[in-house]
């Protein structure tokens, strides 16, 4: 793809899906981002690389959605600045990311408004830098030490007050801060403290030999380990070239569908529950229970983690286990039209629903809402329509879409993203082609870098992969679509009350650990 106004020649990426990859100067790293803008696309993640070891510069990356496919840009960096270009003016989800890569990195936006410690949470050792080679400081430094306070933004006004909930909830969940400032009970501003999951993955991804990374991207956030793994093995594979098998796409189809319906079954219920209807939460527990129960018998693990792997899959179905899986999705379907039906009479849980926590869909489209969440409020992404990869191109993904932004419409997209899942796994179990279900993968003699894009449950997983001369992996960079979500959720409670927060977080229902990474 070229884009001579820019002066850019990109080079497509060996991948199932269309990306492509190029390396700017600082001018056209800002003349790209606008003009992505201006025309639609979305950034789908920022990131920052340090290759010194072979003998180059600090770069910072960008990858952006345009109408081509994915679009992954380069900025080679001065040694001494280390800085580039601020992309937050033009893709405000930005500025969070941009943060992450300062902590991380060491490398800066140039005139970023916001240059608060994102990850850092003031307990690393002062100058540490994680994905930088130089030498690290000891961080016995800082053993003991309590975090640092956080700069929350201040209301002020006749009264005003803070409610400060978490990191620690009430809740068997992750750890998250939340500052409202409230007249009453009515939410005039809502900021969030993220990272406290922290865990270090992508350094560790450096010290994993390529083909044992598959299992620690599973393992970024449990409830998406399909998409995860299969954006990887599908960054590995067009790093190296490798081709896979047909039987293993739609393999991997399959459970990414599985995978799908059964988060979509535990968010109905924990919804209906949110809402004072504990029958709904019991009833799609229930049903949950029996599906992941399915897929521990076949796929050897509820979640079906590390049955995908570079190359392929690491089960394969047999034809009983085939029909099994059909007959599961017609028992499911049925329940779950049936408790629709509840949701949707149920006067009470409607009055709940319906305007609340609402996001239109011009701040959808300006704060870059995706997914799940970006449908229900007017925006018209799911890579499995746009830029279907085998086996989707031959399954005719149906997209959900609404315009309504509110919890109602959250609740009715995974209604019918899990009806339109399960019609996709009789399709898949249906036209299953024979074969191998797994291929080996052979490493180049040179470096090489890939990419994996994929449609997850909650939205795009985005994986870029850099492999050295050597072998080892460079940089893997892991992207969850909760980066471009949580910032909308601060939106979506303005004008809401209190109490209605925990119904409109749970209705986007995003990743802290993927997210802190």
């Amino acid at each position: 793809m070229a884009r001579p106004e820019l002066g850019l020649d990109l080079r497509r990426l060996s991948a199932p899906t269309p990306i492509w990859h190029g390396r700017v100067g600082r001018d056209a790293w800002s003349a790209m981002a606008r003009s992505i803008a201006d025309t639609g696309g979305r950034l789908i993640s920022v990131w920052g690389v340090d290759r010194s070891a072979s003998g180059e510069a600090m770069a910072a990356c960008a990858a952006y959605a345009v109408s081509e496919g994915l679009v992954w840009l380069e900025l080679k960096l001065d040694d001494a600045a280390q800085e580039f270009p601020d992309l937050a003016i033009a893709f405000p989800c930005a500025a969070r990311m941009q943060r992450a890569v300062a902590d991380l990195s060491g490398i800066r936006a140039e005139g970023s408004r916001d240059d608060r410690p994102w990850l850092d949470h003031g307990v690393w050792p002062p100058g540490s830098s994680p994905l930088q080679h130089k030498p690290q400081p000891e961080a016995a430094a800082t053993a003991g030490a309590l975090p640092a306070d956080y700069p929350f933004v201040r209301v002020d006004g006749d009264g005003v007050h803070e409610i400060a909930v978490g990191p620690v909830h009430a809740g068997i969940i992750e750890p998250g801060h939340f500052r409202f400032s409230v007249v009453g009970e009515k939410v005039l501003r809502l900021e969030q403290h993220l990272g406290y999951t922290h865990k270090g993955i992508e350094r560790r991804f450096t010290e994993l030999m390529p083909l044992e990374g598959h299992r620690l991207a599973g393992r970024i956030s449990g409830d998406t380990t399909v998409a995860y793994a299969w954006a990887y093995s599908m960054a590995l594979e067009s790093a190296w070239g490798g081709e896979v098998p047909d039987r293993t796409t739609w393999l991997r189809a399959l459970m990414l569908e599985r995978e799908r319906v059964a988060n979509h079954l535990g968010d109905l219920g924990a919804l209906g529950n949110d809402a004072a209807l504990a029958f709904g939460l019991a009833q799609f527990s229930r049903l949950r229970e029996d599906w992941l129960r399915l897929s521990k018998e076949i796929f050897g693990h509820r979640l079906m983690m590390d049955a995908i792997v570079p190359g392929g899959v690491a089960i394969d179905l047999t034809p009983m286990k085939r029909d099994r899986l059909c007959m599961q999705c017609d028992v499911i379907e049925r329940e779950v039209r049936a408790l629709r039906r509840v949701y949707d009479e149920h006067a009470g849980l409607q009055d709940r629903f319906v305007g609340t926590g609402r996001v239109t869909p011009q701040l959808a489209a300006r704060l870059g809402l995706s997914g799940l969440a970006g449908r229900a409020s007017g925006q018209t992404a799911d890579l499995r329509c746009s830029f279907p990869w085998p086996p989707y191109d031959r399954l005719k993904v149906a997209m959900a879409t609404s315009s309504d932004g509110d919890v109602a419409a959250r609740v009715t997209m995974r209604f019918e993203e899990a009806f339109e899942s399960l019609r996709l796994i009789r399709a898949i179990c249906a036209g299953l082609p024979d074969g191998a279900a797994r291929a080996e993968l052979q490493p180049p003699a040179s470096a090489s870098l890939g990419a994996g894009w994929v449609e997850g449950w909650r939205g795009e997983v985005f994986v870029a992969l850099e492999i050295g001369g050597d072998g080892r992996i460079v940089r893997c960079h892991c992207h969850d679509p909760s980066w471009q979500n949580w910032p909308v959720l601060e939106h979506a409670i303005i004008g809401n009350i209190v109490p209605d927060f925990p119904l409109i977080n749970k209705s986007f229902n995003l990743s802290y650990s993927g997210h802190d990474l």
